[in-house]
């Protein structure tokens, strides 16, 4: 017995699909682990992971702090909406494409993490030489004053 690769779907095919599915995964592994508009959920599941009573209750609510861990659920939602296998037909396609695109979202998140550290960089960057500008205004004008 031979492996087949998903009827209708070629090899080129799949690893466009793999890095195109993988990028809403990402998209909403980040959204809701890290930015604002999902930030009171994510601090109640950051105080249970930390707290709850039993293993169990920690490690679900961590779940929804860890954009890494997230992705795979993430996935298995994707994956049943799209039907999405990689290399192989049947559950050990699907096997394969849990851990695939999770793989794949997170190298985007974590090019979007680098990123966005490097543009609040130029932002910080940008504020430290705008308060310099200021700062040597204010001293221009304290000699002016002191000179008069």
């Amino acid at each position: 017995m031979t492996a087949a690769l998903p009827k209708g779907m070629g090899l080129g095919t799949q690893v466009v699909w793999l890095f195109v599915l993988a990028l809403p995964i990402a998209c909403v592994s980040w959204t809701v682990t890290h930015e604002e508009i999902f930030r009171e959920p994510r601090n109640y599941c950051v105080e249970k992971s930390q707290s709850a009573s039993t293993l169990l209750r920690r490690k679900f609510f961590y779940l929804f702090t860890c954009e890494y861990c997230f992705s795979h659920y993430v996935t298995i939602f994707f994956l049943i909406v799209t039907r999405y296998r990689l290399l192989l037909d049947g559950w050990r396609g699907y096997l394969l494409a849990f851990f695939a695109l999770p793989f794949i979202a997170n190298v985007y998140i974590g090019l979007y993490a680098q990123t966005k550290l490097e543009a609040k960089k130029d932002r910080f960057g940008a504020k430290v030489i705008q308060h310099e500008a200021e700062i040597k205004e204010i001293e221009k004008e304290q000699k002016k004053k002191e000179a008069a």
